[in-house]
């Protein structure tokens, strides 16, 4: 591919393993995905790892600075250690950087997957050129990361910006962390489906009743576009769910703008329009002239983010 500089980029999820080819512009050259063997224990995924990794070299004709590893947290990120990734067998104070370099020959960067979709949106998507952004994921979890003065914030072990971890409901729904309330509970695109289908088995004039055990969040959706009350009110509650917790977040960090991605952001257009007034409700009055924008990378935010750290060392 001619003498521009390439590096690989890995997406590490707990249902799915995806890979990438990417230059120096952010370009996706080519990509590949697989079945994460998320029970298989943590040598079964590292060998997946090293083999999607392969895969990208030679379409790469070999020619790569390295690999860009995105992984789900908590994470010593500095140190290339996952200290206890419950969606994964073995991902508890393992050398994951060490055991993929080892098997791949590459050296290795580890990054958050919150932290390296906002990279790859900083860089490259909807908060390039700005010094202060935060990118909110909405899919099976909530993850994020923090652009502030210009600077990726990575805190204590590279571990900030885990921000599905807020309480926003005390006392509120379990979560998978340990403690109730946090936003990923209540607002997570998992939670959204569970108060959807509970509240469609009771709610008989609902368009919902009849696939009440098997909806999705696009059906509710479409549901609620179509006019139904209860889809309409579900979605009006998830938006003001991550309208409180995007309110929090102005607070925080202060940014020129919060990017959403993940699963729930395809939905952006229904849900823009409601999370937007409910975020600046939630705020002081200097917070609410700050943007809410769909992340323009899409589901390669994290794959983009994580191969430019390659760039950045040189």
């Amino acid at each position: 591919m001619g003498s521009e500089r390439l590096a690989i980029g890995i997406d590490l999820g707990g249902t799915q393993l995806r890979g990438a080819l990417i230059d120096e512009a952010g370009t996706v050259l080519h990509r590949e995905a697989m079945a994460t063997a998320a029970t298989a224990g943590a040598e079964a995924v590292v060998a997946q790892i090293a083999a999607l990794a392969r895969a990208m070299a030679e379409r790469a004709g070999g020619a790569v600075l390295g690999i860009g590893l995105s992984a789900p947290g908590p994470l010593d990120a500095p140190n290339g250690i996952a200290l206890s990734t419950p969606t994964i067998a073995g991902f508890t104070d393992f050398p994951l950087a060490q055991a993929v370099e080892a098997a791949s020959s590459r050296p290795v960067l580890l990054e958050n997957d919150g932290i390296a979709a906002a990279i790859g949106e900083w860089r490259f998507g909807a908060g390039r050129g700005l010094d202060h952004m935060v990118y909110a994921t909405v899919s099976t979890g909530i993850g994020g990361g923090v652009i502030a003065d210009g600077r990726v914030l990575r805190g204590r072990m590279g571990m900030a910006a885990h921000i599905g971890h807020m309480i926003v409901v005390q006392g509120g729904a379990p979560c998978a962390c340990g403690a109730r309330g946090c936003f990923e509970a209540h607002a997570s695109g998992p939670a959204f489906v569970a108060r959807a289908r509970g509240a469609a088995r009771e709610d008989v004039g609902s368009t919902l009743h009849a696939n009440a055990e098997t909806l999705s969040a696009a059906e509710v959706f479409d549901a609620a576009e179509g006019g139904d009350a209860l889809a309409r009110r579900l979605v009006a509650e998830e938006a003001e769910l991550l309208g409180l917790g995007f309110g929090n977040l102005l607070h925080l960090y202060s940014p020129d703008v919060i990017v959403m991605g993940g699963g729930l952001s395809h939905q952006f257009d229904r849900l823009e329009p409601l999370i937007s007034p409910a975020m600046r409700r939630n705020v002081l009055p200097p917070f609410r002239s700050v943007p809410l924008r769909r992340a323009l990378l899409g589901d390669n935010s994290g794959l983009v983010g994580a191969a430019s750290l390659l760039f950045e060392r040189g």
